[in-house]
């Protein structure tokens, strides 16, 4: 299939270009793009393209390029390069394609391009498409700065088919970002340049992306661990620590055989339960370094991340110093037995404390790969240490007997099965040897550094929890069952005869280590007493010293790597400000030198105390809660079933998961309580801080799946529910336009909306050019996130719309979802009414009778000074917010962007304006400034004066109750003004009394006004004569005809008919405006009943004449009338 001949065709692909096939078998490669051009367009064919069509079906010669003005045959001439960058602006791109027959001239478009057209960057791949055609070749470009895929179904197309360069994110370490073409440039109409803008999506990198592709360029020819080398070493290494040597024996004496398999088991099962977890994680996309934090902080979001990530940072460095004492002591206890103590033996441990950890960071700082060897050489010297004590455990020597060491023997196994706790229980065991089972995160705080981190973490951390599980079992058997728990170590126990023998198993063999039991002092040997059983049962001695040192110095080392590792991902995030200067690496592995040394001195201050037997349980707890949130993070993943959540590991399950994080909470308050309280204490402080602080980071966590899953599930259920009088809450739909140009009407609004209702900023879009729905997408979330930049409850949507009445219908209609959705209209006075075009007076009324049709509740706040302050240019505004309306003040908002530019001005910009210079405000615009800001401030003591004249269902009421219950407006006192009879004044306000304290609404006054029938003053009548005067039809005097045809063309007209029908309602609105002057003149708030007027009876001019003659001259007032549904109630 192949697109007609020279026919400009295809539109919606972008493409009207026909297919060129070229010979493959000519020896040469279709030319890529140069990297000067637009990402689209590749290089063009020799001219003699045209010469010639081959009409065979599977190919079609004609080359048309249609250009700006018409469609010409284009080709750069033989041999010169540069020729086809002259076409970037083009609009269509020529598209190369192989003929696999192998046939063509070489005077048609089949012959080769000359070699001077080829690109060196170009990387071509070649892929078989088996189709109706054949089974054509098709050639996939590819540079370094261009994105082209040809692929060919019948005609050419600058679509592009699926790849994994474009899913990379743009810092992608493991190969180019590509950007696929968009939908606009495939979409879009021809008569709009689709590749105007060149490389908008990808060419020019922000400064971020400078740096990651600068760092990606750097990481060329970087170590990078496989799972052995990278995960199992370290994590069996992390795990085997001193524990295994010195403590597992004791571990048996106290606890017995079967109880000290009991331990080991469910130190592995939470360990295993991690280790599941944590392989799910790691395997749910592309793990960068940072290990645990990095997990963490990915799952479940900043606040979590970056609580564990500093304290998880802060435990390994302190664990270096822990270890590193254990090695020391080791060494002091060794020049003790020598006589070589060098000063006294706390002074010795931190000197050659201090020598080892300088040694190590030593170590560290040479790289990886130094820091690797180290490793490997360490476990051989560890696994001989292991399998040293296994060999000596079968070879029983004579003089080990008086030590308590028979060999295997079944009694020696029997007697020891049991516990002997001596000031010690199964808890407190369990809470000395759970220490020698952490460290699974070893391989993982390295993600970083691994080739396949996805295969590696997994892999290696559950073998290494296998393996060194079976080890610490094998060890607490054959401990157990060849070695007694008390033994006096000389040879004078030996009984004559088994009569008083009460020794235990140990009189099998001719000993009775009953006296040394009874004595004061105790025995000196046996599982109980000595901690270095092991040195005595192996076949070598030293060789156990020797694993005691590698023990310690590999989880060292493990631990000074992990730390930095862990640190400088967590600074990289920058979610703590401060700590930025640590994010920075050196060398081709990124390595954290500043981390290192931190660490270091992290460590060697612990190094100095010498006394870690306060800071260990600390450091267990911290690594506890870790684990305890990693599988709270699989928990919570598979809770809010994101489709994002799909890990390739599947051997997990969320109850496994979500006990896995139980189990280690209670493993922390059964190591040490106080411990476990103080771990928990830093976690909330930080989580409450990075909360507070709210980093400007978005890593699609569960948090945020979990939230939509809840916000979703509950919007449904309450879908289901009938509404309820006492649930009934104001959710207002506020016509602001954007939301920073009113901002005394969004700031009121949001006083009594705020965590009790709904509100949505509406915002009309008119205006004659088409609509750039783009824009209008760009705009909502920039405006949105200036919401909440600024603590404003509330959600903004925009329509585009031939007029305010249109849109604001669409509005009325669509806006919400379910029953979060808007029932009171909220719009500002139309101040501006007399000044501009009347019919935008019938559209304003319009919208209000709109309103009232959806069965909508209406409220217009008026300001005498104005609400819209779009056209102040941020002079004196803490924001900058430039014009955006031609309008002086007006509710219909219909700002008409005249360009691309004006639409980028109109967005509220955060940052604060400190370059441009401020002009001097004129007095109005000040006024207005001031004006807009008032309802930003506590309102002091004052009051709140609330004319319900009407009865409405009580939203005119219940409005200033949600307002005085605000913090700001706290201080205000309501008043109550209503309309009644002179003679039953005293009648009125009790039942009116009444009626409040039953809705439970307190009040400061009632004021019942019987003088609201009384006429208006006169010159208030002639004022408002005045007013409504060029607005008149006054048909009287013309002919009825010509009245008539003026009225349909200017419907709002007000005729004299009307005038006089409604005269009695005009002298109210200046009657009850007289009124107000005179109660409510000093109020901070007037809350008045909106006048209806019925709609098709009353002219649009007339009705706002009413609200214009109510309101003028006054302090804030907000027009309120409900949907005439009940919003209060007085029953429970």
């Amino acid at each position: 299939m192949s697109a007609p001949s020279s026919s400009p065709s295809a539109p919606a692909e972008g493409a009207a270009t026909e297919c060129d096939f070229l010979s493959p078998d000519a020896g040469q490669r279709p030319p890529g793009p140069t990297p000067s051009q637009s990402r689209f367009q590749v290089d063009l064919v020799a001219e003699a393209a045209g010469a010639t069509e081959d009409k065979s079906p599977s190919s079609d010669a004609s080359t048309t390029v249609p250009s700006s003005d018409k469609a010409t045959p284009a080709g750069p001439p033989e041999g010169d390069p540069g020729a086809g960058g002259e076409e970037a602006k083009g609009r269509f791109r020529v598209v190369n394609f192989a003929d696999p027959s192998g046939a063509g001239s070489p005077d048609s478009a089949e012959a080769p391009p000359p070699e001077g057209l080829q690109n060196g960057d170009t990387v071509m791949s070649e892929t078989s498409l088996h189709s109706s055609t054949g089974g054509q070749h098709h050639y996939h470009y590819d540079t370094h700065t261009n994105t082209y895929y040809l692929r060919t179904f019948g005609h050419n197309t600058i679509d592009a088919v699926p790849n994994i360069d474009f899913y990379r994110q743009t810092a992608a370490p493991l190969g180019e970002k590509l950007i696929r073409p968009t939908l606009s440039e495939l979409h879009d109409e021809l008569d709009k340049e689709p590749f105007e803008d060149g490389f908008a999506n990808g060419d020019e990198l922000t400064p971020a992306e400078e740096a990651a592709a600068k760092e990606a360029a750097e990481s060329k020819g970087v170590v990078k661990f496989g799972w052995i080398k990278g995960v199992l070493v370290r994590c069996m290494l992390n795990i085997w620590g001193v524990m295994l040597f010195i403590r597992m024996s004791w571990i048996v004496g106290q606890a017995g055989i079967a109880l000290s398999c009991l331990i080991v088991c469910m130190a592995t099962v939470v360990t295993t339960i991690t280790g599941l977890s944590t392989s799910a994680i790691a395997t749910n996309g592309f793990v960068r370094g940072g290990g645990a934090y990095y997990l963490i902080s990915r799952s479940l979001g900043p606040e979590f991340g970056g609580s564990i990530g500093l304290i998880f940072a802060f435990a390994n460095a302190v664990a270096v110093a822990m270890y590193v004492v254990g090695f020391a002591e080791t060494v002091v206890e060794l020049l003790a037995g020598a006589d070589a103590i060098m000063t006294d033996q706390i002074n010795d441990i931190r000197i050659i404390g201090t020598i080892t950890v300088i040694l190590l960071l030593g170590i560290s700082v040479a790289g990886m790969e130094w820091e690797a060897k180290a490793q490997i050489f360490l476990l051989i010297v560890l696994i001989t240490a292991i399998v040293n004590f296994f060999i000596g455990t079968f070879i029983p020597v004579k003089d080990k007997e008086s030590k308590g060491f028979f060999g295997y023997d079944g009694s020696i196994m029997w007697e020891n099965m049991g516990p002997d706790f001596r000031g010690e229980t199964f808890f407190s065991v369990f809470s000395i040897f759970f220490p020698a089972a952490t460290g699974i995160l070893a391989g993982a705080n390295i993600s970083g550094d691994l080739a396949d981190p996805q295969l590696a973490i997994p892999r290696g951390t559950l073998l290494a929890i296998v393996i060194t599980g079976i080890v610490y079992l094998g060890v607490a058997v054959s401990t157990g069952s060849c070695i007694v728990r008390d033994a006096s170590g000389s040879n004078d126990t030996i009984s004559s005869g088994f009569t008083n023998c009460t020794g235990g198993a140990s009189c099998n063999f001719n000993y009775d280590f009953s006296t040394c039991k009874a004595s004061k002092d105790g025995c000196e040997y046996g599982l109980h007493n000595d901690f270095q059983v092991m040195s005595l049962v192996s076949g070598f001695g030293p060789i156990i010293t020797a694993g005691i040192f590698s023990a310690t110095l590999s989880s060292a080392l493990a631990s000074l790597v992990s730390a930095p590792k862990v640190f400088q991902a967590l600074c990289k995030d920058n979610i703590y400000p401060g700590l930025g200067m640590f994010a920075k690496g050196y060398g081709k592995n990124n390595e954290p030198l500043r981390g290192y040394i931190l660490t270091f001195g992290i460590a060697l201050a612990f190094i100095l105390i010498a006394e870690l037997n306060t800071i260990a349980p600390i450091i267990s707890n911290f690594f506890l809660a870790s684990y305890a949130l990693i599988n709270f993070s699989v928990f919570h993943a598979s809770l809010a079933n994101s489709p994002g959540w799909r890990p390739s590991f599947k051997y997990y399950n969320m109850w496994v998961s979500l006990a896995g994080a139980v189990l280690c909470c209670v493993v922390m308050f059964v190591i040490n309580w106080w411990a476990a309280l103080l771990t928990n204490v830093i976690v909330l402080g930080l989580y409450i801080y990075v909360s507070y602080k709210k980093p400007d980071v978005n890593w699609g966590s569960s948090t945020q799946a979990l939230t939509y899953h809840q916000a979703l599930t509950h919007t449904l259920h309450l879908s289901g529910v009938e509404d309820h009088i006492k649930n009934f809450r104001p959710q207002c739909l506020v016509m602001t336009g954007y939301p920073n140009s009113r901002p005394a009407l969004l700031d009121l609004v949001h006083s009594f909306t705020k965590n009790v209702g709904l509100m949505i900023c509406g915002h009309v879009r008119t205006g004659y050019r088409r609509p750039n729905f783009k824009d209008i997408a760009t705009e909502q979330a920039r405006y949105q996130r200036w919401l909440l930049k600024n603590e404003t409850k509330a959600f903004y949507t925009s329509v585009f719309a031939e007029d305010m009445r249109q849109g604001t219908q669409y509005l009325l209609q669509a806006a919400g979802l379910g029953r979060l959705k808007p029932n009171t209209l909220v719009l500002g006075f139309k101040n501006d009414w007399r000044d501009g075009d009347m019919m935008n007076v019938e559209t304003y009324i319009s919208m209000i009778h709109d309103a009232f049709d959806f069965q909508y509740g209406a409220v217009i706040l008026r300001l005498k000074e104005g609400l819209d302050v779009s056209h102040i240019q941020g002079q004196g505004m803490k924001d900058v917010i430039v014009s955006i309306d031609t309008s002086k003040d007006s509710d219909a908002d219909s700002s008409k962007p005249s360009s691309k530019a004006t639409s980028l001005q109109n967005s509220p910009a955060i940052q604060k304006d400190k370059k441009s210079p401020t002009l001097p405000l004129n007095v109005s615009d000040q006024r207005l400034l001031e004006a807009s800001q008032q309802f930003q401030q506590k309102q002091g003591k004052g009051t709140v004066d609330v004319w319900w004249l009407f009865d409405d269902g009580g939203l005119t009421l219940l409005i200033p109750y949600l307002l005085t219950n605000k913090k700001r407006w706290k201080d205000c006192k309501i008043r109550v003004f209503i309309g009644g009879k002179i003679n039953r004044i005293d009648h009125d306000r009790r039942a009116m009394a009444t009626l409040l304290s039953k809705f439970r609404i307190d009040f400061s006054d009632i004021t019942v006004l019987g003088d609201v029938n009384t006429k208006p003053k006169k010159e208030n009548m002639a004022a408002f004569e005045e007013l409504i005067e060029p607005y008149r039809l006054k048909e009287d005097d013309m002919e009825q005809e010509a009245a008539e045809r003026l009225k349909n063309s200017e419907p709002w007209r007000i005729t004299d008919n009307e005038l006089e029908l409604y005269r009695a309602k005009t002298n109210r609105q200046i009657r009850l405006n007289e009124l107000l002057k005179e109660h409510s003149s000093t109020a901070n708030l007037i809350v008045m009943s909106l006048p209806l007027a019925r709609k098709g009876a009353v002219s649009s001019a007339l009705y706002m004449a009413w609200l214009e003659a109510l309101s003028k001259d006054l302090p804030p007032i907000l027009l309120v009338r409900g949907n005439h549904q009940s919003v209060l109630t007085f029953y429970s």
